[in-house]
């Protein structure tokens, strides 16, 4: 029999969004990617003095609802390093298109494996700013990334694998709007992956400052994605030693 789980909801606001630095160089073993990621979060507390909130390193499926909300005007969240299946809508980012007061909110998304069994919203997304870095997705029934109420959303150095079903290919999906007005929203992808015939609609003209506004790492090459998410979801700590 299959566990059900209650959604995790997250409610804090006027956090700082955690920025995690990264070296330019792509060869790098498992073991010195993990201690560069742990050192840089580390060193982020230290040096800004900032609060943050997020979670990390959970394995979530099989949820009543959404795995992970974020509504009501919560902001600076980091979603990272968990591994995600068998779910329907997987995360939602914003509490409706009327609530404007989501236009504050500032998520991250980074080093999660979305695997078999998710269907949509990897996450689906309203109003805010959205950086969605280094993850791997593996599977998707619909779509991966959508979002409705002019989101900006910046999809950097992720790998996207498309199911073999012929017209589920496109990774986005803009919601609740017809094309004259989506083809306005700032949707961007750089660096990514796509593979299997992956694509990714983008939108917007590209604003600057809209961009930087939703960047909080410096993303690393897809090609080190399945490095990065090798450790995603539940750590196997013991007590007395290193996870």
């Amino acid at each position: 029999m299959a566990t059900t789980f209650l959604p995790l909801i997250l409610l804090l606001s006027s956090l700082s969004l955690l920025a995690i630095a990264s070296s330019s160089s792509s060869q790098q073993t498992f073991e010195s990617v993990v201690h560069e990621v742990n050192q840089s979060i580390n060193g982020s507390r230290r040096n800004l003095g900032y609060l943050s909130c997020g979670t990390d390193h959970c394995s979530l499926s099989n949820c009543h609802d959404g795995l992970i909300d974020v509504i009501h005007g919560s902001t600076a969240i980091t979603i990272s390093n968990n591994y995600m299946t068998h779910h329907d809508k997987v995360m939602l980012l914003g509490h409706s298109d009327s609530y404007t007061q989501d236009k504050e909110m500032q998520v991250t998304i980074a080093f999660n494996h979305f695997g078999e069994g998710l269907v949509q919203r990897m996450p689906r997304c309203r109003h805010g700013y959205f950086h969605v870095v280094n993850n791997d997705y593996t599977h998707w029934e619909m779509y991966a990334i959508g979002g409705s109420a002019s989101p900006t959303i910046y999809s950097q150095g992720n790998r996207f694998t498309a199911p073999n079903i012929r017209f589920r290919k496109q990774v986005t999906k803009h919601e609740n709007a017809q094309e004259s007005e989506w083809k306005n929203w700032n949707w961007r992808s750089e660096g990514d992956l796509m593979l299997n015939g992956a694509y990714f609609l983008e939108s917007g003209k590209g604003a600057a400052s809209s961009y930087a506004r939703a960047s909080s790492l410096s993303g690393r090459p897809s090609s080190l994605v399945a490095t990065m998410t090798r450790t995603a979801g539940a750590l196997s700590c013991r007590k007395g030693s290193q996870c």
